[in-house]
């Protein structure tokens, strides 16, 4: 009760308001001429001598609230103009009370936001220099043998180059993928669709095969040891989303899944019902070393292949470090989740589709 009636009490708290504390500065400044008027008829004192002194008075006690009302701004158009020099360190003061106060905390946000976007652009054109110099060096290095004689043009050359250019291909893929993302013009077709044939269809556009060994490239290598089992329950499950969209989470989460899988592992895709008609709770599970629980949120974002022992685990090179930041782009553009679930072994990948709207019929 008493924090609505202080709040009720703002628009008259001269602190919080400066409304109030203009119309504390007007009723100051009309209490203190009359009294000196009043003085003035009073005493011996000339009218004239009280009305200029009241005016100084006025203007002194004027100045000193209108000061106390403009700093912030001041000090914000000066931070504004650091921040279009490139300065986004710089912050204002907020321990004002009044509608100042607020501005000056959003200010900050502002300042906060915009000065995080200018770091991970600095980042990503960073990482995208170094993601696309590592493939082309070392495509160039291996032309340059060929043509200088120091190795043959033999099918196992011609494999590492294709290697190369395939690492290259998927980096500029997913970085036309993160374009759509920033401009946020991709379209969502969703449609209904039986989750046991997608999902293998999928899998087999991957050249992987539910329950069989597969290959999978890996340091320029395939891995011919990891078994993937396709588990869904009830078999006539339905869900609904975009089958382009879906493919892209699958086929990155499933990638990751096999990469850090050990010698023999084990891959588990696994499709459940969601709470409502349509809905689908996914997972990926493997038998991998797993993410440290710190990384867990630090895995979605760009470029990031967390650390420990996953950052080195089998397949862990040659990744574009954009496969979750899609995957949770392409889940959250459903209005769905992803995250990284608790297990007892490996890495377990879960994530939420909603299905369709009930509002849109």
């Amino acid at each position: 009760m008493w924090q609505r009636v202080w709040e009720g009490l703002r628009p008259v708290d001269p602190f919080r308001s400066i409304k109030a504390a203009l119309g504390l500065l007007v009723i100051t400044s009309v209490v203190v001429t009359t009294f000196l008027v009043f003085v003035a008829i009073h005493s011996d004192t000339e009218l004239r001598v009280i009305t200029i002194f009241s005016i100084i008075t006025s203007m002194l006690f004027m100045q000193f609230v209108s000061h106390g009302l403009t700093s912030p701004l001041r000090e914000m158009t000066v931070v504004a103009r650091a921040m279009a020099h490139g300065d986004y360190s710089r912050r204002v003061r907020t321990g004002r009370r009044d509608e100042l106060g607020e501005l000056a905390v959003t200010f900050n946000s502002m300042a906060a936001d915009l000065q995080a976007a200018d770091q991970h652009r600095k980042e990503l054109v960073a990482n995208v220099s170094h993601e696309l110099r590592t493939p082309i060096s070392g495509l160039r290095a291996l032309l340059e043998n060929v043509v200088d004689g120091v190795c043959e043009a033999d099918p196992e050359t011609m494999r590492t180059a294709l290697a190369q250019t395939e690492r290259l291909g998927r980096l500029v893929a997913d970085l036309l993928d993160l374009s759509r993302l920033d401009s946020g013009v991709v379209p969502l077709n969703a449609r209904r669709f039986e989750v046991w044939p997608y999902l293998s269809d999928v899998l087999k556009a991957a050249s992987i095969k539910p329950g069989v060994a597969m290959a999978v490239p890996s340091h320029g290598r395939s891995r011919n040891d990891v078994h993937l089992h396709l588990d869904v329950s009830p078999p006539e499950l339905t869900g609904y989303a975009d089958a382009e969209r879906l493919h892209q989470v699958v086929s990155n989460l499933v990638d990751n899944a096999v990469k850090h899988s050990p010698p023999s592992g084990r891959v588990t895709v696994r499709a459940r019902q969601g709470a409502t008609p349509e809905s689908l709770e996914l997972e990926v599970l493997d038998e991998g070393p797993g993410i440290p629980e710190s990384q867990w949120t630090k895995v979605f974002e760009r470029f990031s292949r967390g650390s420990g022992p996953a950052a080195n685990g089998p397949g862990s090179d040659g990744g574009t470090g954009l496969g979750l930041a899609i995957a949770r782009w392409a889940v959250e553009l459903h209005g769905g989740r992803i995250r990284v679930a608790e297990s007892s072994r490996g890495c377990r990948i879960h994530l939420t589709l909603p299905g369709r709207d009930p509002a849109s019929g």
